[in-house]
């Protein structure tokens, strides 16, 4: 195989700290806040319509489509933190199986999870809090998003995942950016009663054909640059390696548990906002994304640097390490206080953007305010769990995943709406993050002794 590594090997080792960070992360910062202007597309679109029931099905559906990302998280993590280690330690006959596997283990999942909701639909929906008033537009959305699109939502990001874990921060960028620009056109011609007027319906059509397209960009990419790349996408070359599955799932296993948590107190969430009616829905469901947004540059700084700690872990380089991680955090915190201002500012502003119902925007502008709080905390665990990835560090990662929902977040939405009802719900997260951050502080030092100790 053909592969130069001269150019992987500069990023990985000599290049400077903040232009690797760069090279790697802003990439993956711009296609995160593109995959958030993508998800936002939806939400506004739909609210446009001033039909809170329609606005409503985004938000309740909300855990089922980030119950994708366990298997993102399980395979995706899980198999790009094996590849960038063995990248770093030269065992690139490893990276191309790791890859294989990955690759038609997530098109099973994928096939999986639309099966699943097929034949339990009615089950998932009552779970989620789904009543009579919103069922009909709730099955709408999720019969594209979920039915037909669970493949090609999951291979969209875990591709991404294979292809950034070389090094190729920019191209996994661009694909994952092409599926969200083609949503944000399609969305307003399926979803506006001007043109096609299939509402919420139209919005998920828009979703699953831009993941589609994404998915296609990747095989292609991999095809044409297969002599040029490790990652192996054959049905030919597929075999069941249980020694490698089991390296993917020491991280990703953890990763995986990490998001289900997530989708579990998205769940608790919408119940308890479910009790307030339909415009605290929307309130709620519009006000997170619009949050979701500086959250973005947070997950795209961790997810950038990750390849970078994974090689330099194994590579036994622990000064690259850990100057990648101080000017990572650095950087990134800094950034993220003057959004979390500018967001407190312009909260009202934001909200009007995709509603002018003046209640919701009321609703909305308060529960922004109080969760920008958690930001510069947040950019801290993020990273510290990227750390633990990286390094194959799964059960750390997965002490960190229960301390955070099952532990914190969950007893505090209970304590916070008891306290402040429903302003009190946007609380529980901020609280959770400042204690986790002052943990997480403790725990990186305490890795990179270890680390030094054992030079």
């Amino acid at each position: 195989m053909n592969v130069d590594m001269s150019k992987r090997q500069d990023l990985f080792e000599t290049m400077p700290i903040m232009k690797a960070i760069m090279i790697m992360s802003l990439p993956m910062v711009l296609s995160s806040l593109v995959t958030i202007l993508y998800n936002l597309s939806d939400t506004f679109f739909v609210a446009t319509l001033n039909d809170s029931l329609q606005t409503a099905a985004v938000t309740l559906s909300a855990p089922i489509l980030l119950s994708f990302n366990i298997v993102n998280n399980l395979f995706g993590v899980g198999s790009s933190s094996l590849m960038s280690r063995m990248l770093g330690i030269k065992k690139f006959d490893i990276v191309k199986k790791v890859s294989n596997i990955c690759f038609y283990c997530c098109v099973g999942c994928g096939v999986i999870f639309s099966l699943l909701f097929i034949f339990f639909e009615h089950e998932f929906l009552v779970i989620l809090g789904v009543d009579l008033q919103t069922m009909a537009a709730t099955q709408e959305y999720m019969f594209w998003t979920v039915k037909l699109g669970a493949t090609p939502a999951i291979l969209n990001v875990v591709m991404a995942y294979l292809v950034r874990s070389e090094g190729a921060s920019l191209q996994a960028s661009i694909g994952t950016m092409s599926g969200c620009f083609l949503n944000i056109i399609l969305d307003p011609f399926f979803v506006l009663p001007q043109y096609l007027n299939m509402g919420v319906a139209g919005a998920g059509m828009a979703t699953f054909i831009s993941n589609c397209i994404a998915c296609l960009y990747f095989i292609v990419f991999i095809m044409l640059k297969r002599k040029q790349t490790f990652i192996d996408i054959s049905l030919l070359s597929f075999h069941w390696d249980w020694k490698i599955i089991k390296e993917i799932f020491v991280v990703g296993i953890p990763a995986a548990i990490q998001n289900l948590l997530s989708v579990i107190s998205m769940t608790v969430l919408n119940h308890f906002t479910v009790f307030y009616g339909v415009d605290a829905v929307s309130a709620m469901g519009i006000s997170h994304k619009i949050v979701m947004i500086p959250l973005q540059v947070v997950l795209g700084f961790s997810q950038g640097i990750m390849p970078l700690i994974s090689y330099n872990y194994a590579n036994r380089n622990v000064q690259r390490m850990r100057n990648v991680l101080y000017v990572s955090l650095k950087f990134s915190i800094s950034i993220l206080i003057v959004l979390c201002i500018i967001f407190m500012m312009f909260a009202s502003y934001l909200m009007s953007i995709f509603v002018d119902i003046p209640h919701v925007i009321q609703m909305g502008s308060v529960l922004i305010r109080f969760s920008c709080v958690q930001l510069p905390f947040l950019c801290i665990d993020y990273v510290t769990v990227c750390v633990f990835q990286a390094c194959g560090l799964g059960g750390y990662a997965l002490i960190f995943a229960i301390l955070r929902k099952i532990v914190l977040e969950i007893p505090f939405l209970y304590l916070w709406d008891y306290l402040y009802p429903f302003y009190g719900l946007s609380i529980a997260t901020p609280t959770t993050e400042v204690i986790l951050a002052i943990i997480a502080i403790i725990k990186l030092k305490k890795i990179l002794t270890e680390q030094t100790k054992r030079l």
